[in-house]
């Protein structure tokens, strides 16, 4: 064995990461060209910040911890400082927007769409770089921003194909969650994991919400999640809350109203609640954004309303077990983060569409394409030293807007180039040989043809003496020729 062999390197992808082949890029260029066009019909217009932020820039706010390498990944660079790669395009949003305060208009409305990166334990679904695709408005205190943000949550789902009733836009408000604490004497050290039980409730219903409320609560694994620590009645209070939900958003305020202890600060949320409410119903929406008191949403920077995109109806997965994708986007009002760099209030609110989860649950709905797009003309070459007659043969095509390609693998066997054809799923090959050449004419062979035929014919012997979708033109007709077998199946 080699010293090169013995020391090769075993091409491994790291856990929690993917590739992307053609068929998906394609498939998410449709995608995200379809929730392009609903956020720049609302007026956002397009911002790009970069994958890496000083770490003291994305702040206290990293997803579980505030310890530099932990929840996020972070390096230090030759003069010590933190960096870590983006966990969300918020953050950074925050940074650019107080870098370019006096010279943005105000309302500022962006949208931004990248690849974002958490240092947590992979598992199904869940990845350590994965796409967001945000929307912002930055400047405007009023609730009415984020009933906009609900709005075109639902009109970007609709958009992508996913029917009403297929869907749900579900609201709710951190001033009322924190009124419900305020009232209970729930201690400020107690309150992210009240939350992170509260957005468990979907999952593990309300006695495995009261248990991680309280002591704590012991897996089918037997691994044990510590719990909040409550008191009977700070649990009481909690599950009070939770349990609120109506049949329509009036009832679920009412609901709240009679059932529910609060602060002032949880009064004010109720209000923003009924303003939204109102807003969305007069615009026709009613009936897909509704008040849900389980919506919480991970981070801490939230300080008003928050809102969660989710998908409510079931698909099976390649074992044929049931599969429900729940959330795929969500945001909230971030009244604090810019304050961090300007010392001022900044008021802000933002929706993003996890682009991973979603792109999963429209193959699951059939309304997108992954399956493999045809693949360009190939010129393959008869004679190696008429490279330059056979590139020129490929200009002419792609001057008609027609994708094509050289074959520049090694042309010594002819058998092998069209075996490449085949394999990049090439709807034509060109041929010209001596023959063809003397003729003033090139070979065309339709693939696609070929590969119907091939399906009917028994034997080699009758392959051969039928060449099937295989045909001569004068070599001045090629282009017209090339885009007739085209058009013929379709392809444009």
């Amino acid at each position: 064995m080699s010293a090169d062999k013995k020391n090769k390197i075993k091409p491994r992808l790291p856990r929690g990461l993917e590739d992307r082949g053609p068929e998906e890029l394609r498939a998410l260029r449709v995608m995200t060209d379809a929730i392009r066009g609903v956020y720049e019909r609302y007026g956002f217009e397009a911002v790009e910040t970069p994958a890496i932020e000083y770490t003291d820039a994305l702040g206290k706010f990293l997803p579980d911890s505030d310890r530099p390498n932990e929840g996020v990944f972070s390096f230090q660079d030759d003069d010590e400082q933190w960096m870590s790669l983006r966990y969300d395009l918020t953050a950074p949003l925050a940074r650019y927007v107080a870098a370019n305060f006096d010279s943005l208009p105000k309302p500022y409305r962006s949208y931004r769409f990248g690849n974002v990166f958490r240092n947590e334990k992979p598992g199904p679904g869940r990845f350590r770089q994965f796409l967001q695709f945000d929307a912002d408005t930055v400047g405007s205190a009023t609730v009415a921003a984020d009933a906009e943000m609900c709005m075109m949550a639902t009109d970007t789902l609709e958009a992508l194909g996913i029917a009403r009733g297929d869907y749900v836009i579900k609201v709710n408000n951190r001033k009322v969650l924190d009124g419900v604490m305020d009232a209970a004497n729930i201690a400020n050290e107690q309150r992210l994991t009240v939350l992170r039980a509260i957005d468990k409730l979907d999952r593990l219903g309300i006695e495995g919400v009261k248990q991680l409320l309280g002591t704590g609560r012991k897996d089918e694994s037997g691994d044990f999640t510590k719990g909040a620590g409550l008191d009977a009645a700070g649990i009481e209070a909690i599950t009070k809350f939770v349990s609120a939900k109506g049949k329509g958003n009036r009832e679920t305020v009412d609901n709240i109203k009679k059932n529910v202890r609060l602060s002032p600060a949880g009064e004010e949320g109720i209000e923003e609640l009924i303003t939204i409410s109102k807003l969305v119903a007069a615009s026709g929406y009613e009936d897909r954004v509704l008040v849900d008191p389980s919506v919480v949403r991970g981070l801490e920077y939230y300080t008003g309303p928050v809102y969660e995109a989710e998908l409510t109806f079931e698909s099976k997965d390649e074992k044929g077990n049931p599969v429900r994708f729940g959330s795929v986007g969500g945001g909230g009002r971030y009244d604090g983060l810019i304050a961090r760099f300007r010392g001022e209030a900044v008021p802000a609110t933002g929706f993003s569409i996890g682009v991973s989860r979603l792109m999963a649950a429209l193959k699951a709905l059939k309304k997108i394409d992954d399956k493999p797009e045809f693949g360009p003309v190939v010129v393959t070459i008869f004679d190696k030293d008429r490279v330059a007659d056979y590139q020129a043969m490929v200009k002419e095509l792609r001057l008609a807007n027609i994708r094509a390609e050289l074959y520049l693998g090694n042309p010594k066997n002819f058998g092998n180039q069209l075996k490449y054809a085949d394999r990049r799923n090439s709807p034509v090959a060109v041929i010209q040989g001596g023959d063809e050449l003397a003729n003033g004419e090139v070979q065309i062979k339709d693939l696609i043809e070929g590969k119907k035929a091939a399906e009917a014919i028994a034997s080699n012997t009758e392959w051969r003496a039928s060449r099937p979708a295989q045909f001569s033109v004068s070599r001045e007709k090629l282009v017209e020729t090339v885009k007739e077998v085209l058009s013929r199946h379709g392809i444009h």
